[in-house]
Protein backbone atom coordinates (compact mmCIF):
# COMPACT_ATOMS: atom_id res chain seq x y z
CA UNK A 1 0.00 0.00 0.00
CA UNK A 2 1.39 3.30 -0.79
CA UNK A 3 1.12 6.36 1.91
CA UNK A 4 -0.46 9.42 0.99
CA UNK A 5 2.81 11.34 0.76
CA UNK A 6 3.98 8.12 -1.55
CA UNK A 7 1.34 9.04 -3.86
CA UNK A 8 1.36 12.74 -4.09
CA UNK A 9 4.66 12.73 -4.86
CA UNK A 10 4.37 9.61 -7.70
CA UNK A 11 2.00 12.36 -8.73
CA UNK A 12 4.11 15.29 -8.85
CA UNK A 13 6.69 13.64 -10.56
CA UNK A 14 4.24 12.02 -13.43
CA UNK A 15 3.57 15.81 -14.71
CA UNK A 16 6.61 17.05 -14.10
CA UNK A 17 7.95 14.62 -16.55
CA UNK A 18 5.11 14.53 -19.12
CA UNK A 19 4.96 17.98 -18.87
CA UNK A 20 8.76 18.04 -20.02
CA UNK A 21 8.82 15.75 -22.37
CA UNK A 22 5.87 17.26 -24.17
CA UNK A 23 7.26 20.66 -24.29
CA UNK A 24 11.06 19.35 -25.30
CA UNK A 25 9.07 17.27 -28.19
CA UNK A 26 7.17 20.36 -29.06
CA UNK A 27 10.21 22.93 -28.92
CA UNK A 28 12.26 20.04 -31.06
CA UNK A 29 14.82 19.84 -27.95
CA UNK A 30 14.47 16.39 -27.96
CA UNK A 31 12.03 13.36 -29.12
CA UNK A 32 13.64 11.36 -26.98
CA UNK A 33 15.74 11.35 -23.55
CA UNK A 34 17.41 9.22 -21.19
CA UNK A 35 17.00 9.48 -17.19
CA UNK A 36 20.34 11.64 -16.72
CA UNK A 37 19.14 14.38 -19.69
CA UNK A 38 16.07 14.62 -17.56
CA UNK A 39 17.22 14.95 -14.15
CA UNK A 40 19.63 17.75 -15.07
CA UNK A 41 16.32 18.87 -16.88
CA UNK A 42 14.37 18.76 -13.64
CA UNK A 43 17.15 19.35 -11.13
CA UNK A 44 16.50 16.07 -9.29
CA UNK A 45 18.45 13.02 -8.86
CA UNK A 46 18.98 10.62 -11.37
CA UNK A 47 17.72 7.85 -9.50
CA UNK A 48 14.52 9.13 -8.76
CA UNK A 49 13.50 10.43 -12.28
CA UNK A 50 14.58 6.55 -13.13
CA UNK A 51 12.02 4.89 -11.07
CA UNK A 52 9.10 7.53 -12.28
CA UNK A 53 10.21 6.80 -15.92
CA UNK A 54 10.23 3.64 -15.15
CA UNK A 55 6.86 3.89 -13.56
CA UNK A 56 5.65 6.06 -16.61
CA UNK A 57 6.42 2.78 -19.23
CA UNK A 58 4.64 0.27 -16.85
CA UNK A 59 1.52 2.68 -17.00
CA UNK A 60 1.80 3.39 -20.61
CA UNK A 61 2.58 7.13 -20.91
CA UNK A 62 6.52 6.21 -22.11
CA UNK A 63 8.56 3.78 -24.51
CA UNK A 64 11.75 2.95 -23.95
CA UNK A 65 14.16 1.40 -26.10
CA UNK A 66 17.67 1.50 -25.50
CA UNK A 67 17.50 3.30 -22.03
CA UNK A 68 15.98 6.38 -24.32
CA UNK A 69 12.30 7.42 -23.19
CA UNK A 70 9.28 8.69 -25.77
CA UNK A 71 6.02 9.76 -24.76
CA UNK A 72 3.46 7.32 -26.11
CA UNK A 73 0.25 8.67 -28.29
CA UNK A 74 -1.14 8.77 -24.37
CA UNK A 75 1.63 10.32 -22.49
CA UNK A 76 1.62 12.98 -25.11
CA UNK A 77 -2.13 13.80 -24.32
CA UNK A 78 -1.15 13.47 -20.67
CA UNK A 79 1.50 15.84 -21.28
CA UNK A 80 -0.43 18.21 -23.78
CA UNK A 81 -3.04 17.99 -21.06
CA UNK A 82 -0.51 19.19 -18.17
CA UNK A 83 1.25 21.70 -20.07
CA UNK A 84 -2.03 23.50 -20.83
CA UNK A 85 -3.02 23.54 -17.38
CA UNK A 86 0.52 24.91 -16.12
CA UNK A 87 0.57 27.57 -18.87
CA UNK A 88 -3.20 28.42 -18.96
CA UNK A 89 -2.67 31.78 -17.53
CA UNK A 90 0.12 33.14 -20.16
CA UNK A 91 -1.52 31.36 -22.96
CA UNK A 92 -4.98 32.39 -22.85
CA UNK A 93 -6.05 35.55 -24.82
CA UNK A 94 -5.61 38.87 -23.36
CA UNK A 95 -8.20 40.99 -23.21
CA UNK A 96 -9.99 42.34 -26.24
CA UNK A 97 -7.86 39.46 -27.90
CA UNK A 98 -10.26 37.00 -30.21
CA UNK A 99 -9.67 33.34 -28.94
CA UNK A 100 -7.85 30.66 -30.51
CA UNK A 101 -9.36 29.30 -33.78
CA UNK A 102 -11.24 32.16 -34.76
CA UNK A 103 -11.12 32.25 -38.68
CA UNK A 104 -8.85 35.35 -38.88
CA UNK A 105 -6.21 33.34 -37.72
CA UNK A 106 -6.74 31.02 -40.93
CA UNK A 107 -3.87 32.03 -43.76
CA UNK A 108 -6.80 32.34 -46.41
CA UNK A 109 -8.32 35.20 -44.40
CA UNK A 110 -5.31 37.07 -44.32
CA UNK A 111 -6.13 41.15 -44.50
CA UNK A 112 -9.59 40.63 -44.10
CA UNK A 113 -11.06 42.33 -40.61
CA UNK A 114 -11.54 40.27 -37.53
CA UNK A 115 -14.95 39.82 -36.72
CA UNK A 116 -13.61 40.59 -32.95
CA UNK A 117 -11.61 43.62 -34.56
CA UNK A 118 -13.25 44.54 -37.83
CA UNK A 119 -11.72 47.83 -37.59
CA UNK A 120 -8.37 46.03 -37.73
CA UNK A 121 -7.32 43.93 -40.49
CA UNK A 122 -5.44 40.81 -39.51
CA UNK A 123 -2.08 40.14 -41.39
Amino acid sequence: MTSGSSALDNLFWRDEILEAMYWMRGEGLAGDVDAAELARFLVSDVELIQAHLDRLVASGDLACEHGRYRLTEQGRREGAVRFRDAFADLTRPAHGECAPGCWCHDPAHAGEPCPSHPDHPRV
